[in-house]
């Protein structure tokens, strides 16, 4: 499709240049050169609108597709979901082994996690819009909320916390894929036992982890879209590109400390959003 566009206003350019050329050609003995001006900047204008609606009006189409194609897509998804999750909590209330309830336990986990991808492909498309829900929270409430969730999710992992509130006005969902994308890291580059150290003091919010770290190489690559300083691991290297995007966005500023063996320590400063 994007082909034939290329063709048909690389014609409908040089065309347009042949005929202004060949006018002012015409006219320029007979016309007074004002008003030679005049017309020919008029049919510049003229084309320079024609190519702009040549250009934009596919693209335009193509996204308006896209856009439809993923409201269904996110509409097909949640009803499915919210089966699961109802009729799994409906199966639980019956079930008293310990072992079994542990497997419910993990199945509400994952459909729960399931369900945050869901409202996260949901504010990927509104932000792409430009619909981003600003609002007033607290992020130590945001940070309890999330470590709810995956808690259950990583039970080789341990957590500490110790919170204290940050106010800040800024876009809650996509700070909540910040914390998810971070933590997630923490527990995936750890021994088999991650231990996840979470604090936040004077508007900054730290994570650490008794990871592998990195060395200086990797830390200049890091927040590279889709490097992964190991070509086995798991995953696209997309996450920690979303989170500086996000960070660069809401003027949070983001620092990585890490050494090789030692673990990495990840800080968000909300100074200058609070």
């Amino acid at each position: 499709m994007f082909r034939n566009v290329q063709i048909t206003i690389f014609v409908f350019f040089v065309m347009t240049s042949l005929l202004i050329v060949t006018l002012f050609s015409f006219l320029q003995a007979s016309v007074a050169l004002p008003y030679l001006i005049a017309m020919i900047l008029f049919l510049v204008i003229i084309a320079g609108v024609a190519i702009a609606k040549l250009s934009i009006e596919p693209l335009r189409e193509h996204f308006n597709q896209l856009e439809y194609f993923s409201k269904e897509i996110l509409h097909e998804l949640n009803l499915p979901i919210n089966t699961i999750m109802t009729n799994s909590a409906m199966l639980k209330k019956n079930i008293e082994d310990e072992r079994s309830l542990k497997r419910f336990s993990r199945i509400e986990a994952a459909c729960g996690m399931l369900h945050e991808r869901y409202k996260e492909l949901d504010y990927l498309i509104k932000k792409q819009m430009q619909h981003e829900q600003i609002e007033q929270f607290d992020v130590a409430v945001l940070v309890e909320e999330r470590l709810k969730l995956l808690k259950p999710l990583y039970g080789h992992a341990s957590f500490s916390e110790d919170l204290e509130a940050i106010s800040v006005n800024i876009d809650r969902i996509g700070l909540a894929k910040v914390i998810d994308n971070i933590i997630d890291n923490g527990v995936k580059y750890s021994p088999k036992y991650a231990e996840i150290v979470i604090v936040s003091r004077n508007n900054k919010l730290i994570f650490s982890d008794n990871g592998r770290g990195m060395d200086e190489v990797e830390l200049f690559q890091v927040f590279d879209r889709y490097y992964q300083s190991n070509e086995n691991d798991l995953g696209f290297g997309i996450g920690l590109g979303l989170v500086k995007n996000y960070c660069d966005r809401y003027k949070i500023k983001l620092q990585v400390d890490s050494k090789k063996g030692e673990g990495t320590s990840m800080q968000l400063d909300f100074s200058g959003v609070v």
